[in-house]
């Protein structure tokens, strides 16, 4: 029996299979775990990426449409869940960030606050809203778990999205606090930089993913998912009864050293 044996989770995120929502899908359902989706803006790319997880193309998981930043789905998202058969739910995984690319790539200072509020409330506030619309099914507590990225430095190009990951860090830990009683973890795995469909839109992005395995105490492959969604996995299953508001470091250790200055990194990879 695997370590999410009869839970029930919900995974956002799932665009393709190189999404990091896919491999913490395929892990948990390698663990035992009934799983179902959540698409924007394509559902029909993530049906078709379903059919590629361990339960094969004649039985994937069910995927349901859902922009987190449309309150209109987000209030129809228990009752939709319930008419799929997901009476209860005992994980929820948001694998959610999304910002203006005026927002990115060395624009900070120019970047207007519509663009900032799009990057904030898709990013940070969803994490609130999608938990908060999961809720009604959390009746017997549960697990949630954020996909993050070290939000302690100022990356170069990250920007308005590293702000971003800083509220959503403080977002979980007020989550963490006013759940806590309803026996609800809320919980982040800050992943070092992964080779997914967004990290690719970054501009300049390349820069850390060729300083970051040099750096790390032990190494980092940016085409490897599995530490991070095993890392999920754990922290969505009861083998962390007592951990809330935690921040997993799943990055090769480069946070623990730290890497070099900004100026330095952006000269190393051009």
């Amino acid at each position: 029996m695997g370590i999410l044996e009869g839970k029930r989770i919900l995974v956002t995120g799932v665009l393709t299979d190189a999404s990091i929502g896919f491999h913490i899908a395929r892990v948990a359902q390698e663990q035992g775990a009934e799983v179902v989706l959540t698409a924007y803006p394509r559902p029909t790319l993530t049906q078709r990426t379903a059919k590629r997880l361990p339960t094969g193309p004649d039985n994937p998981p069910p995927v349901l449409e859902l922009d987190v930043m449309n309150t209109e789905q987000l209030d129809s998202l228990a009752g939709n869940l319930q008419d799929l058969g997901f009476d209860r739910l005992d994980g929820v995984v948001h694998a959610i960030a999304f910002a203006p690319q005026n927002a990115l790539g060395g624009n900070f200072l120019d970047t207007p606050w519509e663009d900032v509020a799009i990057a904030v409330h898709s990013s940070t506030y969803s994490l609130k809203a999608l938990t908060m619309a999961c809720l009604p099914l959390m009746k017997d507590g549960g697990s949630v778990v954020g996909l993050d990225f070290d939000a302690t430095k100022a990356w170069p190009v990250y920007d308005w999205m590293g702000v971003a990951k800083a509220g959503l860090e403080s977002c979980a830990r007020y989550l963490a606090k006013y759940l806590g009683p309803q026996g609800i973890r809320v919980n982040l795995v800050a992943a070092g930089p992964l080779a997914t469909m967004a990290a690719k839109s970054i501009p300049g992005f390349e820069n850390m993913t060729d300083m970051w395995p040099r750096v790390a105490p032990l190494g980092w492959n940016i085409k490897d998912s599995e530490p991070t969604a095993r890392a999920c996995a754990a922290l969505l299953s009861d083998f962390f009864p007592a951990t809330t508001g935690e921040i997993v470091h799943v990055d090769g250790g480069l946070h623990a050293v730290g890497a070099p200055p900004a100026a330095d990194t952006a000269d190393t990879a051009s």
